[in-house]
């Protein structure tokens, strides 16, 4: 994903309004964004584009995805002071965000993984609207995969289509629509329906909201080549039970929706 020029214009329009006397400020300056909680970093792609827009220039930065502990910088700038100072706080907030999403997700990865190396945590659709980009690059630094990015990536077949449509039909036209790449993912509230759904067509099959005892018994009865995905308010402290179950796939909504942001402090002429 790369971040335009128009989404630059729209973070600082917002920021910014029609007349900033704030930042009326002559002379250059340096500036830095420093760390203040211990995490895993991203967004910094995103925070360049800004002050670049502003003709500000980033002199050091670290890459997305590295872990840093408080008191370390992230990213320095040289520029025109009024700029520096405009470009900061949209800067700021978008590594902050970016940041205690990867953090998130790398704690959630490394609970994985101590039950489990070829398990993958996911996020979801649960983005925020027009941040979708910048919080989906967030999990891929933090170790986790991406799922879907948007609807034209993978059909899934939910509880609401099931229940206009009917378990069958619902999978029958998804699969009559769809390209032959696209894969096909069902929904199931039962272990019993994860075997159903695989035999009406599913790729994968996704076991909401059940238990990891319940997830490990539809997974056992799934054939061969069908994916399983866990999901459904799974929580860190569970990823390892539901990791246990012999899912591909646990996925988190939590990774993007309910992530705090990582504490960071921007300090000028230093």
């Amino acid at each position: 994903m790369v971040v335009t020029d128009s989404q630059v214009e729209r973070w600082l329009r917002e920021d910014l309004g029609h007349h900033d006397v704030t930042n009326d400020v002559p002379g250059e300056t340096t500036g830095r964004l420093v760390a203040k909680d211990t995490g895993t970093v991203a967004g910094l792609d995103a925070a360049e584009a800004v002050f670049r827009y502003l003709d500000v220039t980033v002199t050091d930065r670290r890459e997305n995805g590295e872990r840093v502990e408080a008191g370390e910088p992230v990213l320095r700038v040289e520029g025109p002071a009024r700029a520096v100072l405009r470009a900061e706080r949209v800067a700021v907030n978008l590594v902050s965000h970016a940041s205690g999403i990867a953090t998130r997700t790398h704690e959630a990865v490394a609970a994985a993984r101590a039950e489990r190396d070829d398990v993958r945590v996911a996020g979801t659709r649960k983005t925020t609207p027009g941040l979708r980009g910048i919080e989906k690059r967030a999990i891929v630094a933090g170790g986790g995969d991406t799922h879907r990015l948007t609807l034209s990536h993978m059909v899934i077949v939910k509880d609401n289509q099931v229940a206009e449509l009917g378990l069958d039909d619902a999978v029958s036209r998804a699969r009559e629509r769809a390209s032959f790449a696209t894969k096909i993912e069902v929904e199931v509230e039962t272990p019993a329906d994860g075997r159903r759904a695989a035999e009406c067509g599913a790729d994968i099959v996704l076991f909401d909201n059940l238990s990891p005892e319940e997830v490990e018994s539809g997974v056992e009865v799934l054939p061969e080549g069908v994916l399983a995905e866990a999901s459904g308010g799974i929580t860190i402290a569970e990823v390892p039970a539901y990791a246990r179950t012999g899912v591909d796939v646990v996925s988190l909504g939590s990774l993007t929706h309910s992530a705090p942001a990582l504490d960071l402090s921007f300090r000028t002429g230093e």
